[in-house]
């Protein structure tokens, strides 16, 4: 309980410096909501500042943050002036989306990383080794954006996949297993460009951690006294690999809302992407802090998720706790 509650202390007090740190460089950023209408001749400097100072921007700026910050502890992030609405509520209606999104292509990265890291470790200098090295190297340096831009006109050119959205337009007249099928469509394609760019970081991993621990004096121990190999990689050598991947797995955890965001941009997925992109446009900054967050919370329960399983699985934490 030590442990945890020094490590719930340690995140409230990141959370609270990230807060102020985004509301400062958010005030310091040239322009605000109002900025275009300086450009319209026919509206008043009187005007403009009226507009200021109803939505508070006059105001000293802690006094600005204080009202910020028990906004975002009643959940509603300020208030959008795009909208006219609070922030939170807003941004709580696309979370869903990109959550769905993200957690199923890590989900699947993962499932694919960890046996395929597995094998190529057991087969270190072999030519198929090699090969799985070099596509590994050949993802990485494909950018995710490229990615998405080349599967976009995929669905575009041969109309195979929905080009955009999350689902079809007569989707509620659908059968249960239709829209199952339905949305499973719309999303192949954009968890597919998460997947191939988080899998090649992921299996690097997987296959670093294992080989290490293949070379360790208890495994090579273990294989002089005749156990399989199979039962040697998954229940001596993973095992003995677990703290570098669990720590891996609390950052994807954490990059749940931010991973896919600029992906569902290019490929119109009705997440976070979209609406973050155009608060930016708009200089909707409430929008924008709920959105980065809302990114930092779930970043720091990742961290909090990876040490409370590092407290678990390594008892030299324990101990030193």
């Amino acid at each position: 309980m030590k442990f945890l509650a020094g490590r719930i202390l340690h995140s409230l007090f990141l959370l609270a410096g990230v807060s102020l740190l985004c509301f400062l460089f958010a005030a310091l950023a040239p322009g605000d909501y109002f900025a275009e209408l300086r450009m319209d001749p026919t509206v008043s400097n009187q005007t403009i500042a009226g507009l200021r100072a109803r939505a508070g921007m006059d105001r000293p700026f802690l006094a600005r943050y204080g009202a910020w910050a028990a906004s975002a502890l009643r959940g509603e992030f300020g208030y959008s002036l795009a909208y006219g609405a609070p922030a939170g509520p807003i941004v709580g209606e696309r979370i869903g989306a990109t959550l769905l999104l993200t957690g199923t292509a890590t989900l699947l990265a993962w499932l694919l990383a960890v046996p395929w890291g597995v094998w190529s470790a057991a087969r270190r200098g072999a030519w198929l080794d090699g090969i799985s090295r070099a596509i590994l190297a050949l993802l990485l340096a494909v950018p995710d954006l490229l990615l998405a831009i080349v599967f976009l006109a995929l669905a575009v050119e041969t109309g195979s996949f929905p080009a955009g959205g999350m689902v079809s337009r007569d989707f509620s007249s659908l059968g249960a297993a239709a829209k199952l099928r339905d949305a499973a469509w719309h999303m192949a394609l954009p968890v597919a460009v998460l997947v191939l760019g988080m899998f090649p970081v992921l299996a690097r991993h997987v296959r670093a951690s294992v080989a290490e621990a293949l070379d360790s004096p208890f495994v090579l121990s273990a294989r002089a006294n005749g156990i399989g190999e199979r039962r040697l990689l998954f229940r001596h050598a993973l095992p003995a690999a677990l703290n570098p991947l669990i720590s891996l797995f609390g950052i994807s955890v954490g990059t749940l809302l931010s991973a896919s965001l600029l992906v569902e941009v290019v490929m119109g997925w009705p997440g976070l992407g979209p609406l973050f992109l155009e608060a930016i446009m708009a200089r909707d900054f409430a929008i924008v802090l709920a959105v980065v967050m809302l990114s930092t919370v779930f970043l720091i329960a990742g961290n909090l998720l990876a040490d409370l399983l590092l407290y678990r699985a390594d008892p030299r934490i324990r101990v030193r706790s």
